[in-house]
């Protein structure tokens, strides 16, 4: 054998050598498969959310929506990974039956291509309703379980203001959430989420041998809950104390969601560990935490009508003087088309000439107007519709009449945006409803939120960079789909008696039920 020969014969023994030793490498890894489909879902609120909604991201995109799966991670380097679907849409109606079965039934073909798995990431909101079904988040995890089988651990990943059935505490193996309203931890809950899970595979641990479950039949909106203030700070506090001890695997606390009618909808706290004694403690500690403070629960800023909200902003001297418009709130599961606050301004003495009380209104969609707008061109004028088209129980469509300031096209979610100038308010138009939580949200469209006097936006409690830019903040109770009167809402499945509903109701069962393994 000639020399080169030999070489050549070496190098390729190397090389087969090296790819053998990293193939051998990665079947020591586990498998673990990630899906989830997410949103918040308003069942008092005329809207229903189709499949477009959700952007689904398929395969390896999967991993742009975690900055701790970044390629060279840790995380990635410490398993095989099988990205399926990932559907997250920002809160609104029920969702559709047939965009449901179509998106789960995409999993569900993915995930049997991939088998086997080790562990499943099954990053979810909670508060998902589906036409035709009480429990979506039960039915999804119930499905998946089917084709991954009942030995694969699936942690769970959630919202603070989801909801906890016994059907997806027990299919789930680890389960967690936030510990923060607004939600500033919301990466760092999933980044947990998925550490646990890798833990339990390596060190040959598992599913943990208890599942401390406790429903409490509280029922709050998010704005009165926020854990800015107390008592919510302080019960949220207690979280850590519980979920770091030695036996324990982790500790959550679940507001639920108060804007859909199922009987799931109520607060739980779950503690997952090995130590039974500490689990059920835990839980029945955070649990009657909860129940202690209820009625300590109020609201995270100053709440008045939208005619209260409008005299103290007008007297105001600091600027912006943010004022939530709370019952349609597209954050929170409303329509975000109702036309009703708008309505109010627009007939308002103090806006109807230009050099009134300056106010950007954000944001009412109107694709009548919009396609108007692109036609007739920034600073000409333009007449068209906008909002009720879906929710018109407060107020109509309403005509307006303005000056086209600006037109921006390409955002994911309002498609085509446009700033409308009618007397002295800046009308957001878009041709989809919008969410505006940030600066650039406004200054992307020659606004800039700090120098008006008024600023209102349809959200609850405001964001942490709506927070930071305020001068002032009133919550104006409006109607709306969220509506936060929710003795107005007409609930007729949940569980009674319920707090605050029943206001009086005797002290509740407070005990920790233990869930089954999901493989029991």
């Amino acid at each position: 054998m000639t020399k080169p020969t030999l070489l050549l014969l070496l190098i390729s023994l190397l090389l087969f050598s090296c790819k053998d030793h990293a193939n051998q490498e990665e079947n020591k890894l586990p498998r673990i498969a990630i899906a989830g489909i997410g949103i918040e879902s308003s069942t008092f609120s005329p809207a229903q959310t189709e499949e477009a909604a959700f952007h689904a991201r398929i395969g390896d995109s999967i991993f742009n929506r975690y900055s701790f799966f970044d390629a060279g991670s840790d995380f990635r380097q410490r398993a095989v990974w099988i990205p399926t679907l990932l559907g997250k849409s920002i809160p609104g109606g029920i969702v559709t039956r047939e965009a449901y079965e179509s998106m789960v039934s995409k999993t569900l073909k993915m995930l049997e291509e991939g088998k086997p798995y080790d562990g499943l990431f099954f990053d979810i909101h909670g508060a998902m309703s589906v036409v035709g079904l009480e429990d979506a988040e039960g039915d999804l995890i119930t499905r998946i379980r089917k084709v991954v089988g009942p030995d694969v651990l699936i942690s769970t990943s959630m919202d603070l203001h989801g909801n906890v059935s016994q059907t997806l505490a027990h299919e789930s193996d680890l389960i967690t959430c936030y510990r923060m309203a607004p939600h500033e931890d919301a990466l760092e809950s999933k980044e947990r989420s998925v550490r646990l899970l890798l833990e339990r595979l390596e060190s040959g641990k598992g599913k943990p041998a208890y599942k401390a479950w406790v429903p409490v039949p509280i029922l709050l909106p998010g704005e009165k809950t926020s854990t800015r203030i107390e008592p919510g700070k302080s019960l949220y506090a207690k979280v850590p104390d519980v979920a770091d001890q030695d036996g324990v695997i982790d500790a959550a606390i679940w507001i639920g969601y108060a804007w859909a009618d199922e009987p799931r909808n109520h607060a739980v706290v779950m503690v997952t560990g090995d130590d039974k004694e500490k689990v059920k403690a835990g839980a029945e500690k955070l649990a009657n935490a909860f129940w202690d403070v209820r009625n300590k629960f109020e609201f995270v800023a100053p709440v008045g009508t939208l005619e209260e909200s409008l005299q103290l902003a007008l007297k105001s001297d600091k600027k912006p003087f943010m004022i939530s418009d709370m019952g349609d709130n597209p954050t929170a599961g409303g329509a975000g088309d109702v036309t009703w606050t708008l309505q109010q301004l627009l007939s308002r003495p103090e806006f109807k000439k230009e050099n009134g009380p300056s106010l950007i209104y954000a944001s009412i969609p109107g694709p009548d107007l919009v396609e108007k707008a692109l036609k007739a061109g920034e600073g000409n004028k333009v007449t068209g519709t906008v909002g009720a088209a879906v929710d018109h129980r407060f107020a109509p469509p309403l005509v307006i009449t303005g000056t086209v300031e600006a037109i921006r096209e390409g955002d994911r979610d309002a498609e085509v945006e446009v700033v409308v100038k009618v007397g002295s308010i800046h009308v957001i138009v878009t041709k989809k409803r919008k969410p505006y939580h940030y600066k650039k949200d406004f200054t992307d469209l020659g606004l800039d939120p700090t120098q008006s006097d008024i600023v209102v936006v349809k959200i609850g409690y405001l964001v942490p960079e709506l927070y930071n830019m305020r001068g002032d903040w009133i919550m104006a109770m409006t109607p709306g789909g969220v509506d936060q009167d929710l003795e107005r809402l007409g609930y007729k499945n949940i569980k009674r008696p319920m707090f605050p509903l029943d206001k009086d109701m005797e002290k509740p069962d407070l005990s920790a039920r233990l869930i089954p393994a999901s493989d029991e």
